[in-house]
């Protein structure tokens, strides 16, 4: 049982040692490992390499996709924003009254020397107007008066407005009547001692304001624009502490849903813009991919049919023609009368074939024809090759006598 060996190991020679037959036979196993290990790597490498460039080529389109949709979605914005800008007039315009009045009379007199005026000027910043034309507007004054004996004593007084254009003409005038609202004496000694120590300190004062609505839905005219207003208070008593003049708009129909509804009118401008912007530059996607709306094969069919048709048409002409020259050349080859006797053995023979031959050709009955008969007879040649095509030619072999076509083959 010791002498026995495997197969596998072979035995040492004479002149080799054994470390040498050991390394000879553990070598092929690194190659063969080395071998089955090479194509695995290549393949992991091209996959690897495959899934960077996939994965590569996806960010790359998944960014330029979020670049376009943030490009359309600012210009979305930015339309909805130029739109609501300028559709939208001016909502409300407030700007404070300052009266004047003349002091050249008697300082005496408790009254005041002529009605207090002011006038007021539409203009934002000199050269916008505050009124849309054709927007209704609403214009109000507010009096801040005191309750003083005197504006108690006043009465009911009267508060005029006249608007005028740039060239100073007068559009519309319209005047109000106002008065300080009525407290009793108790509740005016009722308001003192509760609100004491507000009025000690300056916090509130005893005066009312009142607001006086001097136009309802004032319109201005595209051809007479009004540029401002004079307001004039028809009294001489009247204690003023301010005046402000306040317009303010009164919307209708889509403007009423802009300025009362924002935000929802906002999201649905913005994504109605935005679903346009996308449809254009989609179609625009798919113009420069394909080449239009259809797809590319349907008009491969369409371009094809045509050249087929155009190919089939230019064969038929070339065809026509060539019939038309084959016609041309029959008519203008000798035709074959039929077979002539075998005259080769004798001299006398042979001059008399030529001249029959002559004498065929000198008769009054054959003659040349000219290039319009020849040209007359090509439909005709064409039927009776059609009708006579079965017919076999005699060989080449068999003498024959040649003569040139004339009147009576026509028959």
């Amino acid at each position: 049982m010791s002498d026995y060996k495997t197969p596998q190991q072979p035995q040492p020679g004479p002149g080799t040692s054994v470390s040498g037959a050991r390394a000879r036979s553990v070598s092929p196993r690194p190659n063969a490992m080395g071998a089955v290990a090479s194509p695995v790597f290549y393949w992991l490498h091209d996959v690897a390499a495959v899934t960077f460039h996939k994965a590569r080529r996806t960010l790359l389109q998944a960014a330029i996709l979020l670049c376009v949709l943030g490009l359309l979605l600012w210009v979305s914005i930015f339309l909805y924003g130029s739109f609501y800008y300028s559709y939208m007039p001016t909502v409300s315009f407030s700007t404070p009254v300052h009266f004047y009045y003349t002091t050249d009379c008697d300082s005496s007199e408790s009254a005041l020397c002529s009605y207090p005026t002011a006038n007021i000027s539409f203009m934002k910043n000199q050269k916008d107007q505050v009124m849309a034309n054709g927007q209704p507007y609403r214009i109000s004054v507010d009096l801040e008066m005191p309750e003083s004996p005197v504006n108690e004593q006043l009465g009911m007084f009267m508060i005029k407005m006249v608007c005028y254009t740039k060239g100073g003409k007068i559009v519309s005038s319209v005047g109000r009547s106002t008065m300080l609202h009525y407290r009793s004496s108790l509740l005016k000694t009722m308001g003192t001692l509760l609100f004491s120590p507000l009025l000690l300190s300056g916090m509130s004062e005893q005066k009312q304001l009142i607001e006086v609505e001097l136009v309802s839905d004032y319109k201005t005219n595209a051809y007479e624009p009004t540029v401002g207003a004079v307001i004039e208070i028809q009294s001489r008593r009247v204690q003023i502490y301010s005046s402000q003049l306040r317009i303010h708009a009164y919307f209708t129909g889509v403007r009423y849903v802009l300025y009362n509804f924002p935000i929802i009118s906002a999201v649905i401008g913005v994504a109605t813009n935005f679903a346009f912007l996308s449809a254009i530059v989609l179609f625009s996607y798919l113009q420069f991919i394909w080449g239009g709306l259809w797809p590319p094969e349907q008009v491969k069919v369409r371009v094809m049919m045509g050249d087929n048709k155009h190919i089939q048409q230019r064969k038929e002409e070339a065809k026509k023609r060539m019939e038309r020259e084959s016609s041309m050349k029959e008519l203008t080859s000798p035709k074959v009368i039929g077979p002539v006797r075998d005259v080769s053995s004798s001299n006398q023979d042979d001059t008399v074939g030529e001249r029959e031959v002559s004498l065929s050709e000198d008769a009054p009955g054959f003659y040349v024809p000219d290039e319009g008969s020849r040209d007359s007879k090509v439909s005709e040649e064409q039927d009776s090759s059609d009708v006579f095509g079965a017919c076999p030619l005699p060989q080449e072999s068999e003498p024959m006598l040649r003569q040139r076509p004339g009147p009576w083959m026509s028959l």
